[in-house]
């Protein structure tokens, strides 16, 4: 259903609250030609009440020849903003960068924060964004989990379905979303609510199985028979299956880069308020598919690049695979089992 702009506009104000919007800030608005004209007039005049000081930099859409899908997240790394100094500059003299276009993967992305900038990502539809507005709890949650993740060298991954992956950590940072950039060169997705990290190279061994149900991104379907991913020295060796595996694995060999078949990040979702189901009520170009990515208590993995924590794997195939019913546990310490959020620090209070 619609929203309204006054009730998008309050949602945009509590972010921007949560993200230490101070009166004088420079906020720089990041738009392209898909980007959601309502939003947009919502995160400028939220900004703009809080003292902001709002600029709108516009870019042209990249890729769309490239890319075998219209979603944002089928060709990464590769955006309008490189060669353009212009827009470089006034995106890293920002105080907070409000991104409505993408850079995710993208090294200039990385430029902007390490120069010290704010930056938020919102790209999903406004009743999406309304309905995920995210909470100082889900900050709590995200954290608790991030500080156990930290520690950790090792993680395992089973399910009823035949899942059994267990890999090294360590070599790489940690990704904590919760939906709100409250301290310098931090980046943040809203909707979130999850965190990952990436296995360390070539540590990575076992099988994971797509189960019926399961989510592959940017698909944006639902699994109807099950994928058998067997998994070597942190690749994907052999991918076994009927039709949805067939699909997969064309999919993956289309990009003509073995890159692809690398497993990325790993992590799970602490997002209460977030939906298995949503994604089947949507028009797959209406959304992203954050519901997706951070229900609470899923398995979330990825294929390809590792380049936003350091690493130099840069692939334009990102898939998210989000997995239900799955247990996860970190030097043998429980995070979730079989689909449920165990660990007591993680939870919904």
């Amino acid at each position: 259903m619609a929203i309204s702009d006054f009730q998008l506009a309050s949602a945009w104000r509590r972010v921007l609250e949560l993200s230490k919007l101070k009166e004088g800030e420079a906020v720089t608005i990041l738009t392209s030609l898909d980007t959601n004209k309502q939003n947009l007039a919502a995160a400028r005049n939220a900004a703009m009440d809080l003292g902001g000081v709002v600029t709108t930099v516009d870019l042209p859409p990249t890729n769309g020849e490239l890319a075998l899908s219209r979603d944002k997240t089928a060709f990464v790394g590769h955006t309008a903003l490189q060669g353009n100094k212009a827009a470089l500059a006034a995106l890293k003299a920002s105080d907070l960068v409000i991104d409505l276009m993408l850079l995710l993967f993208s090294p200039e992305q990385a430029e902007i924060l390490a120069a010290g900038a704010r930056m938020l990502l919102a790209v999903e539809p406004p009743e999406v964004l309304t309905r995920l507005v995210p909470t100082e709890d889900d900050r709590r949650r995200v954290l608790a989990a991030t500080k156990r993740l930290k520690s950790a060298k090792t993680m395992k991954v089973t399910s009823k379905a035949g899942t059994a992956l267990q890999c090294k950590l360590g070599d790489f940072g940690i990704v904590s979303e919760y939906g709100f950039v409250d301290e310098p060169g931090r980046w943040d997705h809203w909707p979130s609510g999850f965190l990952a990290t990436w296995p360390n190279e070539k540590t990575a061994n076992g099988r994971i199985v797509i189960d019926r149900g399961d989510i592959m991104l940017p698909f944006k379907s639902y699994v109807q028979e099950p994928i058998t991913l067997h998994v070597a020295d942190g690749y994907i060796n052999r991918i076994e299956g009927t039709f949805d595996a067939d699909f997969l694995r064309s999919y993956l060999k289309s990009f003509k880069d073995p890159e692809v078949f690398a497993i990325s990040h790993l992590g799970w979702g602490l997002q209460p308020r977030a939906q298995w189901t949503a994604l089947g009520l949507y028009d797959k170009e209406a959304t992203l598919g954050m519901d997706a990515r951070a229900f609470y208590g899923n398995f979330l993995f990825s294929t390809g690049p590792n380049t936003e924590v350091g690493g130099l794997r840069n692939t334009p195939c990102h898939m998210d695979i989000p997995l239900r019913q799955c247990s996860l546990s970190l030097d043998g310490d429980p995070m979730t089992i079989d689909g449920d959020v165990v660990a007591e620090d993680q939870r919904v209070h």
